[in-house]
């Protein structure tokens, strides 16, 4: 299909070539042969009558103008793909649509993989991929090659529309055999313990837990750190370490681990888990049936925690 002259497809080419900034990495991403790939790049440049990409050395680098075509380019793929999802009546029992998650292990635990139970009987043929939350994952988003983005209300992107998923309280888990609960766990110990703690992303930054005590003025001694809130029962068994628990993670938590959970001895805020959709999906009804479902599961596993 042609516009302008120009082959749409080729749109697709440019988007991977700008992202790889390699042609033969471009021809594996889109199954394509290399010459192939090089005779896309070649009729882009002289399409747009710019190099694009210059070699120097063995990489290559995107020219000023090829730069300033990204978004513009990003875009158009992204409302060509809104009106292909859109052009016919989404059937869960017969789709075969991907969808694209970013989401912590922690809500996968929780809320997602019920609900992906669920469907696994009603919509057998989707796919679903999860992502971990980095800086990397918000600019898949940002960029609409994700789907849905989860975390908490201080880490949503501010350009999309976000909504409330759950409220979620925090709780103190420790080794079950761990005597700093008896008779009642304490302010005093709580600070006295060594902790484990959750960074997330490539810069490590502080879960909602660190964050919400900093700004209380208080400081734990941490003893270690993990990038996943999944692997904190296997730091605390057997040890007299204590972390700070999402309560529907550690309800779970405790079923697996010789574990026991216990209210924290002080005020501390709930945390907000907000879900968000790419704007330029806000008519895409596969999605916003994924949303309704995810949204039900949420508020199931509230019902059923109360």
């Amino acid at each position: 299909m042609r516009f302008k002259g120009l082959d749409l497809n080729l749109l697709g080419a440019f988007d991977v070539l700008l992202e790889t900034r390699s042609v033969s990495h471009a021809a594996r991403q889109m199954n394509l042969s290399q010459p192939a790939m090089s005779a896309a790049l070649m009729r882009l440049r002289e399409f747009f009558d710019d190099e694009l990409l210059v070699v120097q050395g063995k990489r290559m680098y995107p020219t000023a103008y090829a730069e300033a075509l990204v978004p513009q380019v990003r875009e158009c793929l992204r409302s060509v793909e809104a009106m292909l999802v859109t052009a016919s009546r989404f059937d869960p029992a017969t789709t075969h649509r991907t969808f694209r998650l970013v989401v912590s292990d922690y809500v996968v635990t929780a809320v997602i993989a019920p609900v992906l139970q669920q469907l696994s009987s009603i919509a057998p043929n989707i796919r679903i991929e999860l992502t971990l939350p980095s800086d990397a994952a918000q600019a898949d988003f940002r960029e609409g090659r994700a789907d849905i983005f989860v975390a908490p209300e201080q880490f949503v992107v501010a350009e999309h529309p976000s909504d409330l998923f759950f409220e979620e309280r925090h709780v103190v888990v420790g080794w079950r055999e761990n005597p700093v609960f008896e008779p009642v766990l304490d302010r005093k110990a709580f600070l006295a313990a060594g902790h484990v703690a959750v960074r997330i992303g490539g810069r490590r930054d502080f879960a909602f837990a660190d964050r919400q005590l900093n700004q209380m003025g208080l400081e734990r001694r941490i003893e270690i750190e993990t990038p996943s809130f999944t692997t904190v029962p296997w730091l605390l068994a057997g040890t007299p370490r204590l972390a700070l628990m999402q309560e529907r993670l550690a309800r779970r938590m405790v079923e697996s681990f010789p574990l026991r959970w216990a209210q924290i001895p002080f005020a501390f805020a709930p945390m907000r888990e907000m879900i968000q959709f790419h704007r330029s999906r806000a008519s895409d009804e596969g999605l916003q049936w994924l949303l309704s479902k995810l949204r039900e599961a949420a508020s199931q596993a509230h019902r059923n925690d109360e």
